[in-house]
């Protein structure tokens, strides 16, 4: 969606210019319109060009969708109507991407559709959990109520997904800086002391002549080695659209010793979080089941919870149906059945989530305490090796010129 630099006019005659994002210059006329200024003139902003991102890179970032449910959240609550409410609010968003996303939303509110199906189209850039609250919220008329909800389970996972990034981010530095000294090494400090080396017709050690010969290697096949990367990088992209590969991508990553354990309780914090959340929002258990499967980042568990409503309109009880995907633990199962029992199975789904969720930080900051000393250890090797390789034919030169 474009920017558009428009020439307007106030009521007392003052003109200046605004730049709008629109999908048209129609729509970038009507809106100003609407606010009640003249527009002399529109035409595209080109100094605010729309770059293209990353695969990887997120487009709506948590902390601002948050934001905007907060603001709506207000507005709602001192009498806006909804419609007044998104316009305030498009006009102060600064992310591109949820400006844009929240422009058609205003469009098609505006036309008429309720809050939760205007949002339906777009609930792949956020998630499932949103649009079934808002729905809950507006059929139960509770939307401040669930939207005050849904803030509180989006700070939680937001707060998560920040302390996992914050835990990995020192070792994957580490692991970057000794990938960097080793191409170093190889491209430059070795090429240069090979020649010296060569005028001296030394022997040299054994790690010398390795790593000498890995360095021709890399250089003389660097060209085909980019390509290489290029085209794993382009056949994973590729893989991740398709929903079989995700799958079986996600049931290897699931026969990681130490991250096993991880990935299967985050599955279980997170879908029983978001079904306490869709129950507490008045969402039935069966309309919930779902949702809620869909929020486990892992494909692999999501199918094997294909048959979880199935199992609960045949008679059967949520903790009964939940044992039959085989991920489940012990423990979360006893307290979701206790739930069950007294009528408090929002609550202790809740619970259970907290439960993993700190079970799952202590793994995270064990797991992290014992990659930093290897990746130290490692970078220390790389650091020997290189100084060894440099220094022992010099030794030798020494030696045989004395």
């Amino acid at each position: 969606m474009p920017y558009f630099l428009c020439r307007l006019a106030s009521e007392d005659g003052h003109a200046f210019t605004q730049s709008l994002l629109a999908s048209s210059f129609e729509e970038c006329r009507r809106y100003f319109e609407r606010k009640g200024f003249c527009v002399l003139s529109v035409k595209r902003d080109w100094k605010k060009l729309a770059f293209p991102s990353f695969p990887f890179e997120k487009k709506i970032k948590d902390r601002d969708f948050i934001m905007f449910n907060q603001e709506l959240m207000a507005l709602i609550k001192a009498g806006y109507p909804i419609l007044k409410s998104m316009e305030t609010i498009v006009s102060r968003v600064k992310n591109v991407h949820l400006k844009e996303l929240l422009m058609k939303v205003e469009s098609e509110i505006r036309q008429g559709k309720s809050l939760s199906e205007a949002f339906n189209p777009y609930e792949k850039k956020f998630s499932k959990v949103y649009t079934a609250s808002l729905l809950a919220g507006e059929q139960s008329g509770n939307l401040v109520g669930t939207i005050g909800r849904y803030i509180n389970y989006a700070k939680v996972i937001a707060r998560t997904k920040s302390r996992i990034r914050s835990a990995l981010m020192y070792p994957t530095l580490l692991l970057f800086f000794a990938l960097f000294l080793m191409g170093i090494l190889i491209n430059f400090v070795l090429p240069r002391f090979s020649g010296f080396y060569l005028d001296f017709q030394a022997n040299l050690p054994a790690i010398t002549r390795g790593l000498m010969a890995f360095s021709i290697t890399m250089r003389s096949h660097l060209f085909f080695i980019i390509i290489f990367v290029l085209l794993l990088l382009f056949a994973y992209f590729q893989m991740r659209k398709r929903e079989r590969a995700l799958v079986f991508l996600d049931r290897i990553k699931l026969r990681i010793p130490y991250g096993r354990t991880i990935w299967l309780e985050t599955g279980i914090s997170l879908f029983c979080r978001t079904l306490g959340l869709l129950l507490e929002a008045g969402i039935s258990l069966l309309a919930a089941i779902p949702i809620s499967s869909q929020a486990v980042p892992n494909k692999f568990l999501v199918q094997k919870m294909s048959n979880l409503a199935a199992y609960i309109k045949n008679g059967e009880s949520l903790s009964e149906s939940l044992s039959k995907a085989e991920f489940f633990t012990p423990l979360s199962l006893d307290m979701i059945r206790i739930g069950e029992t007294s009528a408090n199975l929002e609550g202790m789904l809740q619970d259970v989530a907290d439960v993993y969720d700190e079970k799952v930080q202590a793994k995270i900051d064990s797991l992290v305490s014992l990659i930093e000393p290897i990746i130290i250890i490692f970078v220390g090797i790389i650091v020997a090796a290189m100084l060894l390789s440099v220094y022992l034919p010099i030794f030798n030169i020494i030696r045989v010129a004395g």
